[in-house]
């Protein structure tokens, strides 16, 4: 099958949940014997090496954020990228898979959609609510983006979602499509024995944005002085991290080296007390499957756009505090908790590790691919 991927962004050359859902896909339809191209825009020097994978970057290398936020450029340029890309290459794919954000991928897909004879697939990630989009963008770009979003459950297409929070969101913004909810993407290793020891150190790794609000995370260390922090990872928000780790007078005890190597993470991670997720908005939340695979608890911050709360049992796999506020209280949790709550997060990670997995989603996806072939 001729399968043509669509993200803007294209792990490792930016790191995140949607860029590693994407590059296994695409390794995982390579390894089956399908013809894959991933569209994307420019990241990277040279070429780009996706064994197996014809990677084409259909729009220039432009900075995603401004002041913390996206900026409307990249994607309107990927957006006409694909379009062009499409009009001229689209009957040579059968599929069409696209992320469902940053929109105007996805509504240049529908647009080639007759000319090219594609199905097109989508994920969508998340789905905004309209109050979300306001407090986001503002009143006039917030409203024009719920807008875009709504027409871009019309493209005629197969859906899937992530969670149950947005597989709710999705009906009730009217999508009708066929839509299937995959709650899969771990490929890491298979579990240890038992739970390393844990130090006392909490961990935080990723894209440093306004919505993952880590700078509360350093607040939180300031209440806890037993614990120190490592925080993994760049982004926008990152000089407001390092900010609040001098405001507080932690430097001797919250280190922030930026990325680092893969293994470096992996040990770092194997060894916390816990991985804190302060995020008020998360579409899955693969990191805390990651983590519960080495028996580390998470701590997650409940409210009404974060779906990985729905990842974490309380007192059994991590903490759920009910603001950034209570993340001192979460992670003092997890410490008084001891060792018993490692195994339990274990156990629970053994217990689900069918369902989570990522193959579990690549054989439902594939399944779709043929469907819509069909």
């Amino acid at each position: 099958m001729r399968v043509c991927l669509v993200y803007d962004c294209l792990y490792p050359y930016t790191v995140g949940g949607a860029e590693r859902w994407y590059r296994n896909l695409a390794e995982r339809l390579v390894a089956d014997g399908h013809e894959v191209t991933y569209l994307t825009r420019r990241q990277w020097d040279g070429e780009a090496d996706v064994p197996g994978v014809r990677v084409i970057a259909v729009s220039p290398r432009m900075e995603l954020y401004a002041r913390g936020r996206r900026r409307l450029l990249p994607p309107l340029a990927f957006g006409i990228g694909v379009l062009r890309h499409l009009l001229r290459h689209g009957r040579n794919y059968d599929v069409v898979h696209t992320a469902s954000f940053p929109y105007f991928p996805l509504i240049a897909a529908g647009a080639a959609r007759k000319r090219g004879g594609f199905r097109i697939v989508v994920d969508w990630h998340e789905v905004w609510t309209h109050a979300y989009w306001r407090r986001y963008a503002g009143r006039v770009a917030g409203a024009l983006g719920w807008r875009v979003q709504r027409a871009c459950l019309r493209v005629p297409q197969r859906s899937f979602c992530f969670s149950r929070l947005h597989e709710r969101r999705l009906r009730d913004e009217g999508l009708t499509a066929p839509l299937a909810r995959l709650e899969g993407q771990y490929a890491g290793p298979p579990p240890p024995d038992a739970p390393r020891a844990a130090r006392d150190v909490v961990v935080f790794a990723g894209r440093q944005l306004a919505e993952k609000r880590v700078p509360s995370l350093v607040k939180a260390l300031a209440r806890i002085p037993e614990v120190r922090g490592e925080i993994y990872g760049d982004g926008p928000d990152r000089p407001a991290v390092l900010a609040a780790i001098r405001a507080h007078g932690l430097e001797s005890r919250v280190r922030a080296p930026g990325f680092v190597e893969r293994h470096v993470l992996d040990e770092a991670l194997g060894t916390a007390l816990c991985f804190v997720l302060p995020s008020e908005r998360e579409g899955y939340g693969l990191v805390v499957v990651e983590a519960a695979a080495q028996g580390v608890p998470v701590v997650v911050v409940d409210g009404p756009e974060n779906a990985a709360t729905e990842l974490v049992d309380d007192g059994v796999n991590g903490a759920v505090a009910h603001s950034v506020d209570e993340l001192a209280d979460a992670i003092g949790r997890v410490r008084a908790a001891g060792p018993e709550l490692r195994v339990s997060t274990l156990a629970w990670f053994r217990a689900n590790q069918s369902r989570l997995s990522l193959e579990s989603s690549l054989q439902r996806v594939l399944a779709s691919y043929a469907s819509a072939a069909s």
